[in-house]
């Protein structure tokens, strides 16, 4: 059975595997965004562009941490062939973070009931991790870095959450008002949600000190850690029989424009607020380990994370039911026509899940301006976002052409900058049937 602490299993996790928060950036808002609109907003549901968009298959992935930095401006060193402990640079600090997730939007379909209401189906599996606090030596130290100097650092409030789930979405959005001064809709998404598992970790205060002469860690603290059942043999399914329920709730609007040649709208706008919710899971391990011993840092190179505990650290095992609450978050967003065809637009999200609320999946907070050239089947975009934890902008590129959309929004910023801390990318296929309006 693996039993590993959550902060070093998803540290490893997020760092050397694939990617995995803003999803859809740049693709989300805009005259014809339909699906993606609704997964921000579900009053978007009410969308006059479309009879029926239907999508058949889109993945995005984020992975974001201020810890590790790669610079994709050197290609040499990926064409040579691009190695993870000399090819990083490392920013080890007391309160470094990791952040990410995946989201795929599998089958789903928006269509419109009439001229005052639409309707979306939607099936995704979302996955999610959040990790706080984790000091960086204490990670390099964990991960075989070799350190040669003595350091002494107190950990304060280190938690995470990691966790998958499935969703099947129902989305209602209808006109209130309908004048020539204004368009207000409303919406609501109510969600099934299917449990696949998850793994959550606190420490109030942890305090380590480590002597490079004779490699000894000493370590005082407690250390609580819990996974779902089935986590620990990596069975990770949908089919554990855990469940819950969920909410997006949402209202939009226009300003109708008297220039239909350059958009059906002066001003387009709405705010959200998107996940509620939980999934409950039944039967799940909780440990909590007393961290007061010395042991020396080769026990790392040597042994399994889970060994390294068993063998130096006493604890204790419990079985208890397990809320894992969803992403819960406000939303808001603008959308301005500037001349034929091209739009700006500016959308925000700020968690509403609070810092170590344990265990809760927790949105990364942004802000995005997003300039784009739109036609009804070919648009241009470059979002320029501004990431929570991140000192500098994410400067990114994508498309919609027909059928395929296509974008990330870090990737110029990573091609320019010498060290990149985040990078997202995606991509989505569909059948979109347009309004003849």
């Amino acid at each position: 059975m693996k039993k590993i602490t959550f902060a070093f299993f998803i540290s490893l996790l997020c760092l050397k595997t694939s990617l995995q928060a803003q999803n859809f950036v740049g693709g989300n808002i805009g005259q014809y965004s339909g699906i993606f609109g609704v997964l921000e907003n579900p009053a978007l549901a009410k969308d006059d562009s479309y009879k029926l968009d239907v999508n058949l298959f889109a993945v995005s992935g984020f992975l974001g941490n201020d810890y590790v930095a790669i610079d994709f401006s050197d290609w040499n060193s990926f064409r040579d062939g691009f190695n993870f402990d000399t090819d990083l640079s490392r920013n080890p600090n007391p309160r470094n973070k990791f952040f990410g997730n995946g989201d795929v939007l599998g089958p789903s379909a928006l269509f419109q009931l009439n001229s005052t209401s639409g309707l979306a189906i939607s099936t995704r599996f979302r996955t999610f991790f959040n990790i706080y606090n984790l000091d960086g030596e204490i990670y390099d130290l964990a991960s075989s870095v070799d350190i040669n100097s003595d350091f002494g650092v107190t950990l304060e409030q280190l938690s995470g959450t990691g966790h998958g789930w499935g969703e099947v979405g129902l989305s209602y959005a209808r006109t209130l008002i309908n004048s020539n001064q204004l368009e207000l809709n409303a919406g609501v998404t109510l969600k099934y949600l299917i449990g696949g598992g998850g793994v959550f970790g606190y420490s109030q205060r942890l305090q380590a000190n480590y002597a490079s002469s004779n490699k000894a860690l000493t370590t005082s603290g407690s250390l609580d850690y819990a996974y779902t059942e089935g986590f620990e043999n990596d069975s990770f399914s949908l089919s554990s029989g855990s469940s819950g329920l969920g909410a997006d709730l949402g209202i939009s609007f226009k300003i109708p424009s008297s220039d239909q040649s350059l958009s059906s709208y002066k001003l387009k706008g709405g705010i959200s607020i998107t996940d509620l919710g939980k999934v409950s899971y039944d039967n799940s391990t909780f440990f909590d380990y007393d961290l007061n011993a010395t042991i020396n840092s080769d026990e790392f190179r040597n042994k399994t994370l889970d060994e390294v505990l068993a063998d130096n650290y006493p604890g204790s095992e419990s079985r208890r039911n397990l809320d894992f609450q969803l992403p819960t978050a406000f939303r808001a967003f603008v959308d301005l026509p500037v001349t034929s065809g091209l739009f700006v637009s500016l959308q925000t999200a700020v968690s509403l899940r609070e810092f170590g609320e344990n265990p809760s999946s927790s949105l990364i907070n942004f802000i995005t301006l997003n300039p784009r050239f739109e036609k009804k089947w070919f648009s241009i975009y470059s979002p320029l976002s501004f990431r929570q934890y991140q000192s500098g902008p994410a400067w990114g590129l994508g498309f919609r052409a027909g059928p395929v959309m296509l974008g990330s929004g870090s990737i110029l910023s990573n091609l320019l900058a010498s060290n990149s801390y985040s990078t997202d990318l995606y991509v989505g296929l569909r059948i979109p049937i347009y309004s003849k309006q």
